[in-house]
């Protein structure tokens, strides 16, 4: 497994809920100001910002299958991206409260 694989499934396995962004995106921007509006403890990854963030972007579509930002997980679970977190916005309470982020 590459280091870049590596510290992406260690960042998705160590924290309840974990925002993969890049810090100018502003769909990375709607999701972490809904999960902030809930009062959500989570953990952000802004990967434009990091040296190794393409190569843990290129990790991600490997986890998930997904390449863009915000890469979402719940519960070491993939949800998506901001439209699939505002589309769950009526059990994310239920959802975080799960991952212990309530």
């Amino acid at each position: 497994m590459s280091a870049a694989k590596t510290k992406a499934q260690t960042l998705i396995n160590e924290n309840g809920v974990v925002v993969f962004s890049k810090s100018y995106c502003p769909y990375c921007n709607e999701s972490k100001k809904l999960l902030n509006s809930l009062g959500a403890k989570f953990a952000t990854v802004e990967l434009d910002q990091l040296n190794d963030g393409a190569a843990l972007q290129d990790a991600l579509q490997e986890i998930s299958s997904q390449r863009t930002v915000p890469n979402i997980f719940i519960q070491q679970k993939h949800l998506g991206g901001n439209s699939d977190l505002q589309a769950k916005k009526a059990e994310l309470p239920q959802l975080l409260k799960a991952a212990g982020a309530l």
